[in-house]
């Protein structure tokens, strides 16, 4: 009878041990499965990509988080939808806790309207996968148009130059002008920087400038090039390159009433009282002179004086004007 108790105390006593063994090994694994916890989390949580122009793109960024305790590894990520795409982003990319990963999602839209897609990140976390909902609408391509339609320069002495402007506006939606170019290089354009952007509605003034080189009518067409749909825009421009004038001045004078006069000299200058420079080669016997030597649109001032067979020269006669006229 002592011997059989003895036993049953013993069978209990190895339960009773058994049971804190087990015991044990549950908090242990209730305490591992807490350490290693895992999330990822994306910041911003959705992406909207607002209004993007038809054959723009749009770029946002976005970062991806460890929130957990323990290392997240991410596994896959595939975006769903048109028009949406993403760089930066490589797998398998292990993140520690608290890390950070940041890549580029683009939106190019493929049709009018709103598009959608979901962005999936397969990780390891516990969260697994994230979504990221992404969003943006297309809008038509603006229009660029140009005023007025072409420029006529009319007359312009060859060597000379006359400038006009002109006016580029934007409707329905931006545009952004990338390059301008004449198919004639004696019209220059000038006063736009390039490349520029136009807001619809707004508009940009600009000027071409004729220089031609040769007589004769001479044309030509400035194309702007640009994101608009009807690029290029085009003007159409004309000219007429035309010789310079010849001009002259006659200037003749009375005698002079002192005794032994045997000529004069004319005397010019480019302003009313001088000072003046002579202008003739020789003494003149006559009493009048053609100055062939003017150019166009400006103005001079004539004097003579008169010289006795001896030398002597008499002071500056009256002052005259003479304009000459632009070509």
């Amino acid at each position: 009878m002592q011997f059989q108790q003895s036993r049953r105390y013993l069978f209990t006593s190895l339960l009773i041990a058994a049971g804190m063994v087990l015991l044990t090994g549950c908090q242990t694994l209730t305490r591992s499965n807490s350490q290693a916890s895992s999330a990822l989390a994306a910041s911003p949580s959705t992406l909207s990509f607002g209004t993007v122009q038809k054959g723009k793109s749009a770029s946002l960024s976005e970062t991806l988080t460890n929130t957990g305790t323990s290392s997240v590894t991410i596994l896959d990520a595939t975006v769903s939808g048109t028009g949406f795409t993403f760089s930066g982003l490589t797998w398998p990319a292990t993140l520690t806790a608290k890390q950070s990963i940041t890549f580029t999602l683009a939106f190019a839209p493929t049709a009018t309207g709103s598009s959608s897609s979901t962005l999936a990140v397969v990780s390891t976390a516990n969260n697994s996968p994230l979504n990221i909902a992404l969003s943006g609408t297309e809008t038509a391509q603006g229009q660029l148009s140009v005023s007025p339609a072409s420029l006529n320069f009319g007359s312009v002495v060859v060597g000379a130059s006359a400038p006009l402007t002109g006016t580029l506006s934007a409707t329905g939606s931006s545009v952004t002008i990338s390059a301008a170019s004449s198919n004639n290089s004696e019209f220059a354009l000038s006063g736009i920087p390039l490349p520029t952007t136009l807001t619809a509605g707004q508009a940009a003034s600009f000027t071409v400038t004729f220089k031609p080189t040769a007589t004769g009518s001479t044309s030509a067409t400035l194309s702007f090039s640009s994101d608009a749909a009807n690029s290029p825009t085009a003007q159409a421009l004309a000219g007429n390159g035309v010789a310079a004038a010849s001009h002259s001045v006659d200037l003749s004078w009375n005698a002079s009433t002192t005794t032994g006069v045997v000529g004069y000299n004319v005397y010019r200058g480019g302003a009313s009282g001088g000072p003046y420079s002579k202008i003739d080669a020789a003494l003149e016997a006559s009493t009048a002179y053609t100055d062939n030597t003017v150019s166009a649109g400006q103005t001079y001032y004539y004097v003579t004086t008169a010289v006795d067979g001896s030398g002597s020269e008499s002071g500056y006669s009256n002052q005259t004007t003479a304009v000459i006229p632009a070509p």
